[in-house]
This record gives structure tokens, sequence and C-alpha cells, in this order.
């Protein structure tokens, strides 16, 4: 598969703050993702198709596009509530901000091919 976005998007090196590598091998990359309330991401990237196991989550978060377009309001649309396992195939450049009350975290486990 082409990925059209560039490298340095990428959730490790573009949103370092919020993106924890666990575990990475020539099939999968496993990343904690970690959002206090209140924090935003930078725009980033996942390339690959992923599980992602919500951990903890406030609930209420927004996902924008990479230009800031609101995606997703789990204010208005409701959202996972911890523990959740979720599917979801790549991800282009999106930021994630927790406008809840506590820390949403994330265990993505990617799957390179």
């Amino acid at each position: 598969m082409s990925w059209e976005w560039p490298e340095e998007l990428d959730a490790l090196t573009a949103a370092p703050d919020h993106h924890a590598l666990l575990l990475e091998n020539e099939r999968v990359r496993v990343l904690e993702t970690l959002i206090p309330a209140g924090q935003t991401t930078a725009v980033h990237t996942h390339r690959w198709p992923n599980v992602q196991y919500v951990v903890s989550s406030s609930t209420d978060f927004v996902r924008r596009d990479g230009e800031g377009s609101v995606l997703l309001d789990t204010r208005v649309s409701g959202g996972p509530t911890a523990p959740a396992t979720l599917w979801s195939e790549p991800l282009p450049p999106h930021s994630i901000e927790n406008v809840g009350e506590h820390d949403l975290r994330v265990i993505m486990v990617e799957l390179k091919g």
C-alpha cells in the first residue's frame, strides 16, 4: 500500500508528547497514546490498520482533520467508554483534543502488512 502522507507526520515523530513506542517488529507496532485532560495532540497520522484498546477515557474528546475541521465530537455523538476495543483503518492527518475531565489512554496495535 502506498502512503500519501510524509513520514514527518507519523505519530511518534509528529506527536511524541502523546505517543510512546511499546514494541515494534516486522509485523506490528504497538503504541501507547496518553492524552491528559485539557491537552491536544499535534497533527499526526497512523499509516497502518490497527486495533485500539481504550484503557481509560474521559469519553469527551474532539477529533479534527489536518486542517482543523471537526470530524468527531463525542460530546455530541457519544464515544467509547473504557474498557473498549475498536478497529480502525489507517488514519490520515488528525489531532485529538481531550475536552473531558480524565486522561485518555489507548494501546494501539498497528498491523504492518
